[in-house]
């Protein structure tokens, strides 16, 4: 079993290159397989001349790579680059950094709960155990910032125990996406 990378935490240029909205969309689209930049094109419907320049940018702050056991002739297929990305800690963050943060995070909700209706809408269509698989959970208890960093941390490492390399998975395995969420109750 492949290990999870590294834990990094991005630095503000980094952020601002995966804020870019086609960006994101790249990202979606490739965290579904490898693809050419005429391929994002035409899945995301922009032109080959932007799709490449932005793979090209999310290249350089490390978010995807070359699969070149995929190229044929001048084809380039490019992939997701498996990371553990940590963001800085609000208090660390600049005023800039932060209003990117807060854009990315809002956007990434939103782009989870499109997720999440489109399976609610095809749960029932889904092969064996796949329509019961909407886990979730709600509750709260009582924590100091310090105990909730450390729920933080313990959380992390269950998830990174799951984590599998593309390679590493079971061909009945599907992409599962988690979100994890905590934070004091505005009312108390």
């Amino acid at each position: 079993m492949t290990s999870a990378p590294p834990p990094e935490e991005l630095d503000p240029d980094a952020l601002k290159a995966v804020t870019h909205p086609l960006r994101r969309r790249i990202l979606g689209v490739l965290s579904a397989g490898p693809a050419t930049a005429t391929k994002l094109a035409k899945a995301l419907g922009e032109n080959t001349g932007a799709t490449s320049y932005h793979l090209r940018e999310l290249a350089r702050f490390g978010f995807v790579e070359d699969a070149p056991e995929l190229a044929r002739g001048k084809e380039r297929w490019w992939r997701t680059r498996p990371r553990d990305i940590r963001w800085p800690r609000r208090s660390e963050q600049s005023a800039e950094s932060r209003v990117l943060f807060d854009d990315m995070q809002r956007q990434g909700f939103e782009d989870d709960l499109e997720k999440l209706n489109r399976f609610a809408e095809q749960r029932d269509g889904l092969p064996g155990d796949w329509p019961d698989a909407l886990l979730h959970a709600r509750g709260g208890t009582w924590l100091t910032a310090e105990e909730l960093k450390q729920f933080w941390d313990d959380y992390m490492e269950l998830f990174r125990r799951y984590w599998r390399a593309e390679d590493d998975r079971s061909p009945e395995a599907r992409r599962v996406l988690v979100r994890w969420l905590a934070f004091p109750d505005p009312g108390e």
